[in-house]
């Protein structure tokens, strides 16, 4: 037993801080010392030389007197097996709808009725204890001290895991390109995420984003990670995250890069008042007062009500991915009510930004708004996508070269049958179909009615996984060495990615797209 003991105390020594060069000594899963305990991982796949920790707390559970709460840091020293992923974050609804719907007279193809079961996370294990991290390093290679990617998923703030296949694997990345991936298991969510408590904070889910932050800070250097070479991306919801960081911490920022996939502030942030009377809807619903009661008094019974009961209460509008009731909320601390002034005055975390969206992102809203008997013109279509998309992108991206930060900025075009979600006409580059090709999850071969994929695709992948990674290895020139050029509105600056049968950048003017007013 003592000898057990002391080879243990070894390996922790080795994957600590402590050690010197973890290249010369590291072993694939070995057991790792941090705030939250000792986790010990394992390896990322069969026959891979990543290591992955899976399910590292970084927060309390949230559950009790944490539910509703900001969260509070998890501090442990016991062992943690880290194989297996942790819970889910609790969902707004079971996604009925999408589930009863006809596929057949939505021109659905079969990857379109998979992506029904990914929004709706079949076969998901959910828990209010959901606050984790997933860490995929390979430190017996390459620098000594690795860029870290954070990666922030996407959801619409109702919805969102880390562990599917349409995106969130950092293994390929970290195999690649000599980077550390991490990821948020998830965040709160919904009402847990963003209850609209009067006089209480209610931005629960950014304040989890900012608790992983600073986790990976103070831990990461144990993995192999240089704590001063944290960047954060992230696509949809996790990209307005992204966003939202870049104004809520500027005075300490941690990170040094941002990439923001499809996503920006102000997009989805409701006054006060609209929260509080969503609070109220659900709070009435399950007879635990309404705005007339006393507000202690109404938050002590929601704390007692089950999770289950909750999800039952919250309304569920009919918006792609499921209750638009609970999203940020304006406090003026974490969520602001005008970021276009701020973005003016530069108040924003100054660091290089690399932003961008699909060439289609309304394939996956009209697809999913055709299932729930949502039925809009292409004019509409079109609009959407510039009003959501597109101009909030090209603002940003203006923000940051007014404030004279390295910017680049593209549009990514890639079609490919064995990801198309619908037919006649297809579905074309919809949002999040960047994220297959981005972490190499591309749908599994030999399913019926899924073509295999295509050499371009698996060609393009790869280039964007490296462009990604250059980004994070040196987010002011990284870009620049490999052809990108910066973000200039009056020259052809825009990058277009999957852009025909060409490789590399392709270089475009953003008066082709950027119809703002």
């Amino acid at each position: 037993m003592t000898n057990m003991k002391i080879t243990l105390l070894a390996l922790f020594v080795i994957s600590g801080t402590w050690a010197a060069d973890l290249r010369s000594n590291w072993k694939i899963g070995q057991p790792v010392s941090t705030s939250s305990g000792h986790v010990i991982g394992g390896r990322a796949s069969v026959g891979s030389e990543v290591s992955g920790y899976f399910g590292i707390p970084y927060a309390k559970p949230p559950v009790g007197n944490l539910r509703f709460a900001p969260p509070e840091r998890f501090e442990g020293k016991e062992t943690i097996n880290a194989t297996s992923f942790g819970a889910s974050c609790p969902i707004s609804s079971d996604f009925g709808p999408l589930a009863d719907a006809n596929y057949t007279n939505a021109n659905f193809t079969t990857v379109g009725m998979f992506l029904v079961t990914v929004l709706n996370q079949t076969g998901d294990v959910f828990s209010e204890d959901c606050l984790t991290l997933n860490v995929w390093t390979k430190p017996q290679v390459g620098e000594k001290k690795k860029a870290v990617m954070v990666w922030i998923v996407g959801g619409g703030w109702t919805t969102g895991t880390t562990n599917n296949v349409y995106g969130n694997d950092g293994e390929h990345i970290v195999d690649e390109e000599d980077v550390i991936v991490v990821s948020m298991k998830s965040y709160r969510l919904n009402i847990f995420g963003f209850p609209g408590i009067p006089d209480h904070p209610n931005n629960l889910a950014l304040l989890d984003q900012r608790l992983a932050v600073e986790w990976i800070r103070d831990n990461i250097a144990s993995f192999g990670g240089d704590p001063s070479r944290i960047i954060l991306f992230g696509q949809s919801a996790g990209a307005e995250g992204v966003d939202f960081y870049s104004y809520a911490w500027t005075s300490d920022p941690i990170v040094k890069g941002l990439i923001i996939q499809s996503g920006s502030t102000g997009l989805r942030a409701y006054p006060k008042e609209d929260s509080a009377a969503a609070w109220y809807n659900v709070t009435s619903t399950l007879g635990c007062g309404d705005s007339a009661s006393n507000t202690s008094v109404v938050l002590e019974c929601m704390r007692r009500q089950t999770t289950e009961d909750i999800q039952k209460a919250i309304p569920l509008q009919v918006v792609p991915g499921g209750s638009a009731a609970f999203w940020p909320t304006i406090d003026e601390t974490v969520v602001f009510s005008d970021y276009p002034a701020l973005a003016a005055e530069g108040k924003f975390i100054k660091v290089p930004l690399l932003i961008g969206n699909t060439d289609n992102e309304a394939g996956f809203f009209k697809a999913i708004g055709t299932i729930l008997g949502v039925h809009e013109s292409e004019i509409f279509w079109d609009q959407f996508n510039l009003a959501t998309f597109v101009c909030p992108s090209a603002t940003r991206a203006n923000a940051s070269i007014s404030a004279r930060l390295p910017t680049w900025r593209y549009r990514y075009f890639g079609s490919f049958p064995n990801l198309q979600i619908q037919s006649n006409p297809d579905s074309g580059a919809y949002h999040s179909s960047e994220l297959s090709l981005l972490f190499s999850t591309i749908p599994p071969t030999g399913i019926p009615g899924i073509p295999p994929p295509t050499e371009d695709e698996f060609q393009w992948g790869k280039y964007i996984r490296g462009a990604w990674a250059t980004f994070a290895k040196d987010p002011e020139r990284g870009l620049n060495r490999i052809g990108w050029p910066r973000w200039d509105p009056e020259k052809r600056t825009l990058i277009r990615l999957a852009y025909g049968n060409c490789t590399g950048p392709n270089e475009a003017s953003p008066r082709m797209y950027d119809r703002c007013a």
